[in-house]
């Protein structure tokens, strides 16, 4: 038996500051339709895919404003909603949240082939700094910008286009801490999205990390915790120079065991595809990974009693 989603990647390469919101959309259309072209019915877009990564700029709220949106879908993102709904092709993107009530968040959706919103994420891991560096030329000031998500790690039940499968939602920072991850094994989920925008860069100064370096812990993060979970993932890059800013490419398709199915070759715009059959998960989670036989929560409480990390006598 097998239940298999065509699951596309779309990388996109950056959006400058001066970027028309329209042909930012014309781009992720673009992507879309490439998707469809390739029998595709889920596509997987970057982390704030519809700006810049702002976060990398002391900005004034007035300034802000240009970057979140209030409602999803609205006018300014809707043709991208239209389109994949005439496609029959669904999709996770992130983007930055206004909520009715003026709380900021760095957000995520997936929504289905037939244009129903199947879940909503918040991201919960901010990296950075709520104050700017000084002196540094860019900052992250995702702290500043943006509440911690207050929606926790949910995996959610998708449609019948995709093999009625368990998915799960996380942005960015999200994929490198395995608590996140195995939130969303412990409700046995089958394929993980993820977007991001990683700095080329050490992003909070300093000069031991290069995009070789962090392009590696990238793969990384998404192979060993693909594995460890037994899910397929789906971790998809904004890349390349960016306002002068490198961001790292390194968009993939992991499976189940860890290996990586495809990936992306360049930093610009580019779509990668694989077939992946949920039914390839049983394997993890019915013997390493079979948690209900092997897991011992009564040894973990440290991971939920304690935040920093503390040293022996």
């Amino acid at each position: 038996m097998t239940r298999i989603v065509r699951v596309a990647g779309a990388q996109m390469g950056p959006n400058q500051r001066g970027d028309r919101r329209e042909d930012i959309l014309a781009r992720m259309i673009r992507l879309l339709e490439q998707a469809a072209d390739r029998g595709a019915s889920l596509v997987v877009f970057p982390e704030l895919a519809f700006t810049t990564f702002f976060p990398r700029w002391l900005l004034s709220d007035d300034e802000l404003t240009h970057y979140f949106e209030r409602s999803m879908p609205n006018p300014a993102v809707a043709p991208l909603f239209t389109r994949a709904r005439e496609l029959g092709v669904g999709f996770y993107v992130g983007y930055a949240e206004l909520t009715p009530e003026g709380q900021r968040f760095n957000s995520s959706m997936l929504v289905a082939p037939d244009g129903a919103v199947v879940g909503n994420y918040r991201k919960v891991h901010l990296p950075g700094s709520e104050q700017p560096r000084p002196d540094s030329h860019f900052q992250q000031l995702e702290k500043r910008y943006f509440a911690y998500g207050d929606l926790g790690f949910q995996a959610f039940r998708g449609p019948k286009a995709w093999q009625r499968g368990i998915f799960g939602m996380l942005i960015c920072n999200d994929r490198r801490w395995p608590e996140a991850w195995r939130e969303l094994g412990l409700q046995s989920m089958e394929l993980l999205c993820v977007g991001y925008n990683s700095a080329g860069y050490d992003p909070n100064g300093g000069s031991s990390e290069d995009a070789t370096l962090r392009t590696f812990h990238a793969k990384l993060a998404i192979q060993a915790n693909a594995y460890m979970n037994a899910t397929f993932a789906v971790a998809v890059a904004k890349a390349g120079n960016e306002d002068g800013s490198a961001l790292i490419g390194g968009s993939c398709i992991v499976d189940p065991n860890g290996l990586i199915l495809t990936e992306a070759t360049s930093l610009d715009d580019e779509l990668i595809v694989a077939d992946c059959d949920l039914d390839q998960c049983l394997q993890g989670k019915s013997k390493m990974f079979n948690f209900a036989a092997h897991r011992r929560p009564q040894h973990y409480g440290r991971i939920t009693a304690q935040v920093g990390a503390i040293a022996p006598a």
